[in-house]
């Protein structure tokens, strides 16, 4: 896994141009759910992984009371940054979501995740998954999406450390864990939430929206 240090440098790097504007980095999948969250009552939302604040802003541009953590102080800087510039607020914290998260059971409607949560081992995801079903309110909204699995041969140079687990050797992802969900894998890891699942857009992620059944 990409240390602090490593992570930082990837937002200072990969994420310059969203000292312009954030909009051109948003997944465009955040739009489409924001009213179902609106029309479900939302109000307080973590932001898990939540980087240089592209989605952390707009949902805050959207009305919610919005927190968010990031393993990467340089991503929470710049994110803090862009809030004040936008006269935008949100509670942002340096953490691991891989760990287990500052905040107090049922304290949030709903939790995105987007891009991010397949980047640890299965067992740092599990533990995640758990830590989002502790902190979201019964019946509250969880929406995450994930790399689809890509074929090897279009894939960088790489080491497979585990099933659907494997680390690019070469690229601007080098050394970051990649875990490969499928639908069947996402329903089954999901499994206390109801979910919806479908594939974004441009055909390579998947998108799950799902409800807290039970608190476990």
């Amino acid at each position: 896994m990409k240390t602090e240090k490593q992570w930082d440098e990837i937002h200072r790097e990969k994420l310059s141009p969203f000292q312009e504007k954030a909009s051109c980095l948003m997944d465009e999948e955040l739009e489409r759910i924001v009213p179902i969250l609106k029309e479900r009552g939302v109000v307080r939302i973590l932001d898990l992984a939540c980087g240089a604040g592209r989605h952390t802003i707009y949902l805050a541009e959207c009305g919610f009371k919005v927190a968010g953590i990031d393993i990467s102080s340089a991503g929470i800087q710049i994110a803090l940054s862009q809030l004040e510039k936008r006269g935008l607020k949100a509670d942002l914290k340096v953490g691991s979501i891989y760990e287990v998260l500052p905040y107090d059971d049922s304290s949030f409607d709903a939790i995105t995740c987007i891009r991010s949560i397949n980047h640890g081992t299965i067992e740092e995801i599990w533990k995640t998954i758990k830590e989002t079903e502790r902190i979201l309110r019964p019946g509250g909204i969880i929406f995450v999406t994930t790399r689809k699995r890509v074929p090897k041969r279009q894939r960088h140079p790489f080491k497979e450390i585990d099933s659907h687990t494997y680390i690019p050797l070469e690229g601007n992802e080098k050394g970051i864990i990649h875990y490969f969900f499928t639908k069947g894998s996402l329903r089954k890891e999901f499994r206390n939430f109801k979910t919806e699942i479908w594939v974004d857009r441009k055909g390579n992620y998947y998108c799950l929206l799902g409800t807290l059944k039970t608190k476990s």
